[in-house]
């Protein structure tokens, strides 16, 4: 008997797993990204009017090239030891911004662009 209920605890946690974790990555696609360093904000880009490009995020402990590539963000390249940032790929989910902690910068989705005009080089 108590190896049912420990099963069927076991079953309901399970699913409720794979329930959580798909509603989390399922965020609805956002188009505004804020790149933040220190807590302020050095750029406010909309994906989807951005053009292909790569530029240069230099904060005070280094720099990080960023790429914006169709309508997608990544770090492409840092100068930090671990290269976190840039294993973590294209930014495609709210619920999971790139972190470069060496640096400070932090590139994530926004609620909307709209109203603040894009800073670019």
């Amino acid at each position: 008997m108590k190896l049912k209920i420990l099963m069927i605890l076991v079953a309901v946690l399970f699913v409720a797993g794979v329930v959580g974790s798909v509603v989390v990555l399922h965020i609805p696609k956002k188009n505004a990204v804020q790149i933040k360093s220190g807590g302020k904000v050095l750029y406010t880009l909309d994906l989807l009017s951005e053009a292909d490009r790569t530029f240069t995020v230099q904060t005070a402990h280094g720099s990080n090239t960023v790429e914006i590539k169709d309508h997608k963000i990544r770090v492409q390249s840092a100068d930090c030891p671990d290269q976190t940032c840039v294993k973590m790929g294209w930014l495609d989910s709210s619920a999971m911004p790139i972190v470069c902690l060496p640096h400070g910068l932090v590139i994530e989705f926004t609620e909307d662009a709209g109203g603040v005009d894009a800073i670019s080089e």
